[in-house]
């Protein structure tokens, strides 16, 4: 396994996962991604984080029940676990603190 640290995708698939809470799936990330952050993620590569982050201990996922707006096929879904929002938590700390940090004559402010 990689190291823990969240990269920039891993992290924001990860809050966007917290945000969707019991309706994250492939498309609904993707979807959310877009609407947020305008970020243009194809699922291949959300899915390829998402992967990253089920190894790390940081997403659980299950399947759903089959609906007929899907032809019958089922959901892949995800939720943040304990460790997942450790993570989060650890990433935000560590922002805000390079956030306070700057001195206001360097941006200005």
């Amino acid at each position: 396994m990689k190291g823990t640290n969240l990269g920039e995708l891993e992290e924001l698939v990860l809050l966007v996962v917290g945000v969707l809470y019991d309706d994250a799936y492939g498309i609904s990330i993707q979807n959310e991604l877009m609407k947020r952050c305008d970020r243009n993620a194809t699922l291949s590569t959300i899915h390829v984080a998402l992967h990253r982050l089920q190894e790390k201990g940081y997403l659980d996922s299950r399947m759903d029940g089959a609906t007929n707006e899907r032809a019958g096929r089922r959901k892949l879904l995800f939720r943040v676990t304990k460790s997942g929002q450790k993570a989060l938590a650890k990433a935000y700390a560590m922002r805000n603190d390079l956030w306070r940090s700057i001195p206001k004559t360097a941006f200005n402010i």
